[in-house]
């Protein structure tokens, strides 16, 4: 698993732990950000991989929409919440609630890498597991290594890694009877007094999850590598429809760096299309794009434009702040070469 010790700000591509901008609600100006819940989780471990994130009240909450209305309705200043993974895709929660449950804005996005461990009390041995607790997508995630150790184990779910773990610990009813074991970050079973009886047993150890933390107002500046979100709703569902978008981004030279459809939740077969660009509303093409995108289709959602996770990250921000001085000092030396309205115009030589 990545270590549970909090990460430097290059570590993980954000913008040297600078806030998003978002005033901090309590008396001291701290940020109160909610996250999936309880302690242990791989969302609080994200979190502690930014410096002004760390700093800031966690308020741990018991599903994923609890931590977006809790957004919505004020009770923290930013939720932090999984969006993406590499091996099951789409956290279809959050998403759907970003785009048809709320109005939310991302604020930053971080990648962390996860690794899972099958944990149990002491004393319990691989061979007595009968029983197996953990969020879905996470014994989704180990299908491999439970179908060649514990083929007969029955698989138990709960909200989250951590809260399996913490279950497990503290003898929960739902989880007492038979030998049972949880699938959960090395943190947790640090946290609930358990033994890791097996490490990474995930399939895939290049795994991870992206995380983004959202808030009720507010856009990042743009930083040079920076990513934007929008959900597009056509008018009608006719062909070519999906051509006619990604012309717009093709058009501009705009790189998408997702592009999946949603179901509307209206009618059967009508779907909208979730796509990640590179860029910022505040570039010119960028907004170009948006405005005719706005204009010709039956809806654009925003959902915000954000420094862009990545270990290249600063290096990248680095090079496109020197290319964009370049750029600006190669246009001032030909816009001094004007010539102003008063001034006469020389005539070519012969």
């Amino acid at each position: 698993m990545a270590s549970d010790a909090p990460q430097d700000s290059e570590s993980t591509g954000q913008p040297d732990g600078q806030p998003d901008g978002q005033p901090g609600s309590q008396p001291d100006g701290r940020l109160r950000i909610g996250f999936l819940g309880p302690q242990g989780t791989f969302t609080e471990e994200a979190l502690f991989t930014q410096a002004d994130y760390a700093a800031a009240e966690m308020v741990a909450l018991h599903s994923l929409a609890d931590v977006l209305e809790s957004v919505q309705q004020g009770r923290v200043d930013l939720g932090f919440v999984p969006i993406e993974n590499a091996i099951e895709g789409t956290v279809r929660d959050t998403i759907d609630s970003l785009v048809f449950d709320s109005d939310l804005l991302i604020q930053r996005e971080v990648v962390l890498d996860i690794h899972l461990h099958l944990m149990a009390p002491k004393g319990v041995k691989l061979s007595d597991i009968q029983r197996v607790a953990s969020i879905p997508v996470a014994t989704a995630q180990c299908r491999r290594f439970l179908v060649e150790e514990l083929p007969s184990a029955e698989a138990v779910a709960t909200n989250s890694t951590a809260d399996a773990a913490r279950l497990l610990g503290e003898g929960a009813p739902l989880l007492a009877g038979v030998p049972t074991a949880a699938i959960a970050p090395r943190l947790a079973a640090s946290l609930y007094g358990l033994e890791i009886l097996v490490e990474d047993v995930e399939d895939h150890p290049e795994n991870q999850t992206r995380f983004v933390s959202v808030a009720r107002t507010g856009i990042p500046a743009p930083t040079g590598h920076d990513r934007t979100s929008i959900a597009c709703f056509q008018s009608a569902d006719h062909p070519g429809s999906l051509y006619s978008i990604l012309g717009q981004f093709a058009a501009r030279n705009i790189n998408l760096t997702k592009l999946e459809s949603r179901p509307t939740k209206k009618a059967l077969g009508e779907y909208c299309f979730i796509v990640d660009l590179e860029g910022h509303i505040a570039d010119e093409v960028i907004a170009d794009c948006l405005r005719d995108l706005h204009a010709e289709l039956a809806g654009v959602k925003y959902l915000g434009s954000y420094p862009a996770a990545g270990a290249a990250g600063p290096a990248i921000r680095r090079e496109g702040d020197a290319a964009g001085r370049q750029a600006d000092e190669w246009i001032d030396k030909l816009r001094d070469q004007v010539a102003s309205s008063g001034s006469p115009r020389r005539s070519p030589g012969p």
